[in-house]
């Protein structure tokens, strides 16, 4: 699938796909993926077209088919959110749905806390420290791509290197990228108002524990599927779990 590309808030061009027609729903991709691994290779994206949705899918900035500066200056403070406004813009779109997986959860919270207001919001693969404790989960992240060779087979960095290397990351963009990104609070929950889908597999405590997560929120519910937090995204299950929620 070929993707479009547009021009972001700061020139930059970046690349989204579209699947299906229908009531549109933004999916943001997680770290060193993009939206062909995380939402279409496993059948996701289609299992929500499937069900009447017009789903859009961008590459964040520093991951596939979208641009990879490496000039500081093109990653400032919520860059990422700033992207996923405009490619709103760039669409004209009014009413939608806002979803993420991972760094597209913590993502989709920032684009709430700056002011977006999608009609649902769905936070896969997402628990309440993975919210609240950025710096902490940045900073390991940054220790993955400044020194890969670190770490022991068969621990959570070795697994975490070896998906990098699969995927071809860019590592000097994916770093700006993660210092990018904005500490919050549990006040900052309180922006994330519309109904909302926190989904994640029942082995996955990678950014804390989901059901802690649906707790904090105004409007959630929770959904535990099978799988850890690389492989629930390859099972049919979080597709359905998606798409039941927001056909609601």
């Amino acid at each position: 699938m070929t993707p479009t590309i547009f021009p972001s808030f700061d020139g930059q061009p970046l690349a989204f796909r579209e699947v299906g027609a229908g009531r549109p729903v933004i999916l943001l991709h997680g770290l060193f993926s993009d939206a062909n691994i995380n939402w279409i290779k496993f059948g996701t994206a289609a299992a929500i077209a499937a069900a009447g949705f017009r789903v859009i899918l961008p590459d964040l900035r520093g991951h596939g088919a979208s641009a990879h500066p490496h000039d500081v200056a093109a990653y400032p403070h919520d860059v990422l959110a700033r992207d996923v406004a405009a490619l709103v813009a760039h669409l004209g779109l009014t009413d939608y749905d806002l979803g993420g997986y991972s760094l597209g959860s913590r993502t989709t919270v920032r684009c709430l806390a700056r002011g977006m207001i999608p009609r649902r919001v769905v936070l896969a693969g997402m628990g309440l420290a993975g919210l609240v404790e950025v710096n902490r989960r940045t900073g390991w992240f940054l220790h993955v791509i400044a020194e890969p060779d670190s770490f022991p087979r068969g621990s959570p960095g070795w697994t975490a290197v070896q998906f990098m290397r699969t995927t071809n990351v860019d590592g000097a963009a994916v770093a700006h990228v993660l210092r990018s990104q904005v500490e919050m609070s549990l006040a900052d929950l309180s922006a994330v108002t519309p109904p909302t889908l926190v989904v994640c597999g029942v082995d996955d405590a990678d950014n804390g524990l989901a059901t802690d997560l649906a707790a904090a929120l105004p409007d959630a519910r929770y959904a535990a599927i099978p799988g850890t937090h690389m492989s629930s995204v390859t099972r049919p299950d979080l597709g359905r779990a998606i798409a039941a929620f927001l056909a609601a």
